[in-house]
């Protein structure tokens, strides 16, 4: 890492650090616990989602350059891997992207910040899809 890449702020510290990250991952569930749109995914997910809360926003904290909490008590995320035992096609990747969006939206991410995220997150849940349709 050259001296200019050590200055740029990461992903983690433009979203707001680890309150602002909290927030936007707990506003994602709490719209795909409400949103009827969201109904395929939340069915994929169990009854309660605070395990799942806690396990995208240890994820999302690494990915985003904060501290590596997921890997620190799951090790590598293998997120295809962990991922296969669920049909994801094109309809669940776009439920996850929507709710995503919207959750951001509804935190107040920059919009610089939110197409910048929003892109690198549809990378990944492309590469989810194991069903077609």
């Amino acid at each position: 890492m050259n001296a200019e890449e050590s200055s740029q702020p990461s992903l983690f510290e433009l979203i707001g650090g680890a309150t602002k990250l909290r927030e936007l991952v707990d506003r994602f569930y709490d719209l795909m616990d409400l949103e009827p749109e969201f109904a395929g995914i939340r069915a994929m997910h169990p009854t309660t989602l605070d395990g799942s809360r806690d396990k995208l926003y240890w994820f999302l904290t690494g990915w985003t350059g904060g501290p590596d909490l997921y890997i620190e008590r799951f090790g590598h995320p293998r997120l295809r891997a962990r991922h296969l035992p669920y049909a994801i096609a094109t309809s669940e990747r776009d439920q996850w992207m929507r709710c995503m969006a919207l959750a951001m939206e509804d935190v107040g991410l920059p919009e610089p910040l939110q197409e910048r995220l929003l892109y690198a997150l549809f990378q990944t849940a492309d590469w989810m899809r194991n069903t077609a349709g």
